[in-house]
């Protein structure tokens, strides 16, 4: 390891470390998230489940569709931790997006304590989602690098 003398040899050290690694974590982090949370619902075992098929109730049998989108979100998972994977995984990933955020819309009195800011812990687990686009577009720009 570098020998650090100073303060701004740690704020350089940490910075060139954070440059290394922060995207290759973040990626992987949002590979993590996705087969976990992917994996519950097959085996009805997500939080979200019951959010989700209320959500979608247009369909002819919502329970169905839970174990569908698990699976979606672990492919997702799986090509976010391939490198070459990357473009299929944020195309999949940002065509399920639009998605999440339909709760906001279709079911308020679910998602919210006090319209437009006071938000329930489902609305809470909605809105994250903004900080997941965020680091697809991070790890997507990386793709040709």
């Amino acid at each position: 390891m570098k020998n650090i003398n100073s303060f701004d040899d740690l704020d350089l050290f940490i910075s060139n470390f954070m440059s290394k690694w922060g995207t290759t974590l973040l990626r992987y982090s949002l590979g993590i998230i996705y087969i976990w949370f992917g994996v519950l619902k097959p085996f009805g075992l997500s939080p979200a489940q019951e959010l989700v098929e209320n959500t979608i109730y247009w369909f002819d049998d919502p329970k169905t569709f839970v174990p569908i989108l698990g699976i979606w979100e672990v492919v997702i998972g799986i090509t976010m931790c391939i490198k070459p994977l990357i473009r299929v995984s944020i195309f999949l990933l940002f065509l399920q997006m639009p998605g999440t955020f339909l709760p906001l819309i279709l079911l308020p009195e679910v998602c919210f304590t006090s319209f437009p800011f006071g938000l329930t812990l489902e609305g809470q687990y909605i809105v994250k989602n903004l900080i997941i686009i965020s680091a697809a577009l991070v790890v997507g720009s990386t793709v040709r690098k």
